[in-house]
């Protein structure tokens, strides 16, 4: 990691103060970033390339606001065979420049019924059903402790920032716990009768390890989940990840917007 770092400081034009992380198909909001300096992943020693259709695989650095920031185009996930410690390589990496926030963004099933395909919800909390966790192994104490606190994993003020920037856009902004599954494979509708038993509103293949590991880092975040598909055995048809991709591009402009409002506004 230390040679990731030391490459893109000799490069970027500012530390980032927040990064955003993008999910499938949810990549347009990179394009907005002022000045963006934009650097694809494989470039980046170390740095785990993105092999899911709708990641872009490249890091933008620049301004929103005013802000220096940083934005994952892509992430890495597990079933693309990355270990835990390349999954949440590049939350940690960003950390290390100097993000002390961050925003990440998924495509995530419909669990709960009172979500519409393309909702927008935000992140409350998590249930970890990935069999694994990014902090296992020896702790490094230069990141944070062994055993770190996550009742805040998903900060309640800056849930407060984007219900705030969502009204005034006119956009509907619920909250929901998300549940992280491996992957690549979709629930059966049995797992999804579980989930719900057990208290998940929605269901996805991200985010959980990227926001352990950065709030191990004392990183406070914010998470959006775009509910691009409605979890199996709720409607009677298939999922596939053409619709995923469509459903990201319709909701498109309205979460650049969000993003726009919100990523600011979490410096103040």
């Amino acid at each position: 990691m230390i040679e990731a770092i030391e490459y893109l400081r000799a490069r970027i034009p500012a530390a980032p103060r927040t990064a955003v992380v993008l999910g499938s198909g949810l990549g347009a909001f990179a394009d907005t970033v002022d000045g963006g300096l934009s650097i694809a992943y494989q470039d980046i020693p170390g740095w785990p390339r993105s092999t899911a259709v709708g990641h872009a695989g490249k890091l933008v650095f620049g301004t929103l606001g005013g802000v220096p920031i940083a934005v994952m185009s892509g992430r890495a996930h597990l079933y693309e065979g990355h270990s835990m410690e390349k999954v949440v390589f590049g939350v940690r990496a960003l950390g290390r420049l100097g993000a002390r926030s961050m925003v990440f963004t998924n495509a995530a099933g419909g669990i709960n019924l009172a979500y519409g395909q393309g909702s927008l919800v935000l992140i409350s909390d998590h249930i970890n059903l990935q069999g694994a966790n990014p902090l296992a192994g020896p702790n490094d104490d230069s990141l944070g402790p062994r055993f770190p606190d996550m009742s805040d994993a998903y900060d309640a003020g800056f849930r407060a920032l984007a219900k705030e920037a969502g009204r005034r856009l006119g956009v509907e902004l619920p909250e929901g716990v998300y549940a992280g599954l491996t992957g690549p494979s979709y629930e059966t509708p049995a797992e999804i009768r579980y989930l719900r038993a057990i208290g998940a509103d929605l269901v996805g293949m991200s985010t959980v390890p990227e926001v352990i590991a950065a709030r191990h880092m004392g990183v406070r975040c914010l998470a959006i989940s775009c509910v691009t598909n409605m979890a199996a055995g709720i409607l009677p048809q298939k999922i596939d990840h053409q619709e995923v991709l469509e459903t990201g591009a319709r909701v498109r402009g309205t979460l650049v917007a969000l993003l726009g409002a919100v990523v600011p506004a979490l410096e103040d």
